[in-house]
């Protein structure tokens, strides 16, 4: 019996697929290893799973591989990718008036994740797919960007609780999603955690100035926002779920800019971020899976880090990439209540998790009487033990 975890050719297959380009040997590698697949099903079915259908069905028809697909297959893919077009499609006429609104205010905006990658290495061509828009604000520009969008029909997803209003720019990375016409916008104002070091600061300093549908925007440094991407893959992987296309993400940049990541200065910012067990855990995949070569220095870095869940964590999330049992809560728990300065705001972080609203309490746990949420608030309680338990 073949061990649980073992790779199959059909998920080595989709890993070799999650680049944008591809040697001559890269090539023939991938031939040989499509006649091996068997169950083109759960090819289909993963790379739906990890956000990566469209991509997919780009580099196997890039690859003259589509040919040897069944049709129903192909069908799929190509209805994924067709789906990814139009949805991006949406998306750059949702920012467009967002722009349009914050540059009549001149307020500097800075993309991040899925919309800057779109436009900066997938080719705006609908590869990388997203559910949402994420910007980067100024910190003091955050509260009155986010006013002036509701008075122009965007609605906010309600805060957690009116404690954590008080510390509305404290108690996460962004403020609550506006919605309009379906779009989803996330403002952010703070990326490596804490107020302490300045490597957001400087992302919104360095960012490159771009035209969306005439409107003025920014794209992050190369480098530090590698550096970024690798901290959101790692919080998805905290909470017990991760991606594909997070790494593809990583993969791409490198593939375009490796010269501009891959210098003593990314290891010199890991390291203010307090994160450079976490880039080596990152990095090590993108050497030993992908084969992306780096210099031997930063291949010391990566052995100096070296734990063997690294890639054990890997293969478990490329065989479930979602909807696993959340473990770890309480790490993740302290870790977040690490990243809000002063001991006066973590309290009301504390508080305002034991205390939600019954807003927030009627969806969290499926209630519709008052009566009955009352009931749950003991439940929340419990949170406490999480500043303890290991």
């Amino acid at each position: 019996m073949k061990n649980e975890l073992e790779i199959r050719n059909e998920e080595i297959l989709l890993l070799g697929l999650c680049r944008l380009s591809f040697s001559k040997e890269q090539s023939l590698r991938l031939m040989e290893l499509i006649k091996t697949v068997t169950n083109w099903d759960h090819l289909a079915s993963l790379s739906n799973e990890h956000g990566i259908a469209a991509l997919t069905c780009h580099n196997l028809e890039k690859l003259g591989f589509l040919k040897l697909l069944p049709d129903k297959i192909v069908s799929a893919l190509r209805n994924a990718l067709m789906v990814s077009l139009g949805r991006n499609a949406f998306h750059a006429k949702t920012i467009s008036e967002v722009l349009r609104i914050l540059n009549e205010e001149n307020i500097k905006t800075v993309f991040l994740k899925g919309l800057a990658l779109e436009l900066s290495v997938y080719g705006n061509s609908g590869l990388r797919q997203m559910t949402d828009v994420d910007i980067l604000l100024e910190r003091n520009n955050c509260l009155r960007a986010r006013k002036i969008l509701i008075s122009h029909g965007y609605r906010s997803l309600p805060v957690k609780s009116v404690f954590h209003k008080l510390i509305i720019l404290d108690a996460g990375k962004h403020l609550p999603s506006l919605i309009k016409n379906g779009a989803s916008v996330e403002i952010h104002h703070e990326l490596f955690g804490g107020r302490k070091n300045i490597l957001t600061k400087l992302l919104m300093e360095s960012s490159t100035g771009i035209s969306v549908k005439g409107q003025k925007a920014y794209i992050p440094d190369p480098q530090l926002f590698f550096l970024y991407l690798v901290k959101h893959l790692y919080m998805h992987e905290m909470n017990n779920e991760s991606q594909l296309r997070l790494y593809t993400d990583l993969v791409v940049l490198l593939e375009k800019y490796q010269d501009q990541i891959i210098n003593y200065d990314l290891l010199t910012y890991a390291s203010k971020a307090g994160m450079s067990k976490i880039l080596a855990w990152k990095l090590e995949p993108l050497r030993d899976l992908w084969g992306i070569p780096f210099p031997d220095w930063v291949d010391d870095f990566i052995d100096k880090w070296y734990t063997p869940d690294s890639i054990n964590k890997f293969v478990f999330f490329l065989k479930s990439p979602k909807n696993n049992p959340r473990t770890g809560k309480a790490k993740f728990y302290r870790n977040t209540l690490k990243e809000i300065p002063g001991l006066h705001r973590k309290i009301f972080f504390v508080l305002g998790d034991m205390f939600p609203t019954f807003t927030f309490m009627k969806g969290r746990y499926n209630c519709k009487g008052n009566l009955k949420i009352l009931l749950y608030y003991p439940h929340r309680f419990g949170k406490i033990l999480w500043l303890f338990i290991k």
